[in-house]
């Protein structure tokens, strides 16, 4: 969330991985980054991860339980694995939009579900103000994309807007680990991340901002709190590799 500068007539402020940076600035670094790494997005996730990005995310499509006729709304879907995968389950008679607020990684999400035989709505959009109906999706998920996003408040708010009564928001996003396993996964996230980064993406600084920002991301409980708060119910959280990951879920009954 961000925090506002206290001083009359400055902007707020709010974090860029550990910088503070002011609002209106965030959003064009954030773009930047994935502007950056959108062509080896894929690559680096499967390297990073060890592969492990793909079980976190069919964890995610398990529990959506998408089914025939359903309308899923992908939320800073990148490259758009989740979407794929909602769009088989969804069929003909459904409706799978995917969406990100950064052009790069959408066209890059787009034309991989054009290659394999998927054709469904795509949209440039900041979750923060989506451009839909209220009521209108049974499913809305964003995986790795809340952490970047500048007001997680507004952004979960327009989530629950969106979302029918009784329908789900699946939150994939990287959590808090367990202690025991915190300084290795620092030193890991710190001194080898942003090396491989440079040399397979040729970008150290996008990938030790990745670092950063998992770091300023809510943790499990608080993220759990900030949904309860946005009005959904039947929040509950999914630990994955020790914490490494999290999904969260929560249902609008009203």
């Amino acid at each position: 969330m961000s925090t506002p500068v206290s001083d009359a007539g400055q902007e707020p402020q709010t974090h860029f991985g550990f910088e503070t940076v002011q609002e209106t600035d965030k959003a064009r670094r954030v773009a930047e980054v994935f502007h950056s790494v959108a062509s080896r997005y894929d690559v680096m996730n499967d390297l990073m991860s060890a592969g492990l990005h793909r079980v976190w995310k069919a964890f995610t499509i398990g529990r959506a339980q998408v089914r025939p006729g359903m309308r899923v709304l992908d939320i800073a879907g990148g490259t758009g694995d989740l979407a794929r995968a909602f769009a088989r389950r969804a069929g003909p008679e459904g409706e799978v939009w995917l969406t990100d607020i950064n052009d790069s990684m959408l066209r890059v999400g787009r034309d991989r579900l054009l290659d394999r035989g998927v054709v469904a709505p795509v949209a440039v959009c900041d979750a923060e103000c989506l451009p839909f109906p209220d009521r209108y999706f049974d499913r809305v998920s964003v995986a790795f994309g809340l952490r970047n996003m500048t007001h997680k408040d507004r952004a979960l708010a327009e989530m629950r807007r969106v979302l029918k009564p009784g329908g789900k928001l699946l939150v994939l996003e990287f959590s808090r680990v367990t202690p025991a396993l915190a300084p290795a996964y620092d030193w890991y996230s710190f001194n080898i991340l942003p090396k491989m980064g440079q040399l397979v993406a040729g970008d150290e600084a996008s990938y030790r901002y990745l670092a950063e920002s998992i770091r300023m991301h809510p943790d499990q409980e608080t993220l759990a709190g900030m949904m309860r708060e946005a009005g959904l119910d039947r929040v509950r959280y999914f630990n994955m590799t020790a914490g490494v990951v999290a999904l969260h879920e929560g249902v609008r009954l009203d």
